[in-house]
């Protein structure tokens, strides 16, 4: 199946209920703000990793939307956002499929999921 187009990537498009304080807070987790349209839609970055956001009035779309995120060392990520005082996250848990894990919520309840392989991750 070598003639097949390949898939090289995907982003997640997360729901903001404010595009000013999404962009502020992804710049707390360390990402940059790589595109705006005003009133509409957001772009940031980190390493390898692009997050965009929609502008939507609607809550409840935000607070049931997720994406994973896969990193080198989730127990140091950890850590990293940790001293940037960030509120809702929940501490790193090791599971039974050998990764450790842990996971933030921003301002409009959209979760991110961030993990890495057990075995390289300072638990």
């Amino acid at each position: 199946m070598a003639d097949r187009p390949q898939i090289k990537t995907t982003i997640p498009i997360l729901a903001s209920l404010n595009l000013d304080e999404s962009s502020t807070f992804y710049a707390r987790l360390g990402f940059i703000q790589t595109g705006r349209w005003e009133g509409e839609y957001l772009t940031v970055a980190r390493d390898q990793v692009e997050i965009h956001f929609w502008l939507c009035p609607d809550r409840k779309i935000s607070e049931n939307t997720a994406c994973y995120i896969w990193v080198d060392d989730a127990a140091a990520l950890h850590a990293e956002f940790a001293v940037q005082g960030i509120g809702q996250m929940a501490d790193p848990v090791a599971t039974d499929y050998n990764e450790l894990e842990f996971s933030v919520i921003d301002p409009h309840g959209n979760l991110l999921r961030i993990g890495s392989d057990i075995t390289s991750s300072a638990a």
